[in-house]
């Protein structure tokens, strides 16, 4: 039986949010896994005292949650193309699982925003450190992104001192030529004042996963009544 208009809206919104998931998924594992075995940071993750940084968490934890999208996905899009109850059930626990996550997770960054902001410069010094040694194009790809998101500009923001400021952005004016922001400062200050606006980030995601999860929990009902009326109908024609 044909699903009706509710259960198609529902249908192609979770084929558009897969498809967006599955291409965040695949960038954070694809860059985890560069990140991971890459010549230039390879070396990294053989050195135990080292295992607890925060280049090798944050290495991890890309490759943990890219792996986990796709899987998502996977169960996502099954489901929906193929109307399998099976498959939805599984996504929508998933989703449940990410949905909650992200709200603990969003919580407790914002409640510990000044030790998460510290982390994220000491991962971004490793970058730098890295990109300086080995010059590994994708780290470069994402110091530029870095620096043109944030107009900063290395460690210390001085144009003869920086090794890597192949990656900074144009500097805006004359003084910007001898020296721009410095970074780590400049994310220490934005991760202090956008706290909030992280937060409301987090709370978006996890918005888009509840509708996600609503939609699921439609198409699955109409998967198993549609299902049954088949599964009745055959039985009083045979």
């Amino acid at each position: 039986m044909a699903l009706d208009g509710c259960g198609l809206v529902c249908k192609y919104t979770l084929f558009i949010f897969n498809l967006i998931f599955a291409l965040v998924g695949f960038a954070f594992l694809g860059i985890g896994l560069w990140l991971r075995f890459s010549n230039g940071t390879r070396g990294i993750f053989e050195i135990e005292a080292l295992n607890s940084s925060a280049f090798v968490m944050a290495v991890t934890v890309l490759i943990a949650l890219g792996a986990v999208m796709v899987i998502v996905v996977v169960f996502g899009d099954y489901g929906a193309c193929n109307e399998k109850s099976c498959a939805l059930q599984v996504f929508s626990v998933l989703l449940a699982i990410l949905a909650i996550a992200d709200g603990v997770v969003g919580v407790v960054g914002f409640s510990n925003k000044d030790a998460v902001g510290a982390h994220i410069v000491e991962f971004y010094a490793s970058m730098y450190g890295l990109y300086a040694t080995s010059g590994d194009p994708v780290i470069g790809v994402t110091l530029i992104f870095i620096h043109n998101m944030l107009h900063c500009c290395g460690v210390t923001g001085v144009s003869l001192l920086e090794l890597a400021k192949d990656t900074c952005p144009a500097p805006n004016g004359f003084f910007e030529k001898l020296k721009m922001p410095a970074c780590p400062a400049i994310i220490l200050s934005v991760f202090d004042s956008k706290a909030h606006l992280m937060l409301g980030i987090f709370i978006g995601t996890g918005v888009l996963l509840i509708i996600a999860l609503v939609c699921t929990i439609i198409l699955l009902k109409q998967t198993k009544r549609n299902q049954q009326e088949v599964t009745a109908y055959y039985s009083t024609v045979y």
